[in-house]
């Protein structure tokens, strides 16, 4: 992403949940390179994050991916 472009927040990059569908992940930008995101455990995407906690609004800001990834399937990637 180039650093002139803003995180627009209907538009996310991906989309990840949890099975039953109460926390929602909307990734708006990633920092690495997914090579890179592998060997590192504080890899993080910047996500609008909707939970049973959050009551219907989104709470914005850096999650580490691992913490997803365990946690979630994707269920939507923007298609480029």
């Amino acid at each position: 992403m180039n650093t002139n472009e803003r995180i627009k927040a209907d538009k996310p990059i991906e989309i990840w949940e949890t099975r039953d569908g109460t926390w929602k992940w909307k990734v708006f930008k990633k920092y690495q390179k997914p090579k890179n995101e592998a060997t590192n455990p504080y890899a993080r995407w910047f996500c609008g994050v909707s939970s049973p906690f959050t009551y219907g609004s989104d709470e914005l800001g850096d999650v580490y991916v691992r913490e997803i990834k365990m946690s979630a399937v994707q269920t939507y990637a923007e298609v480029i």
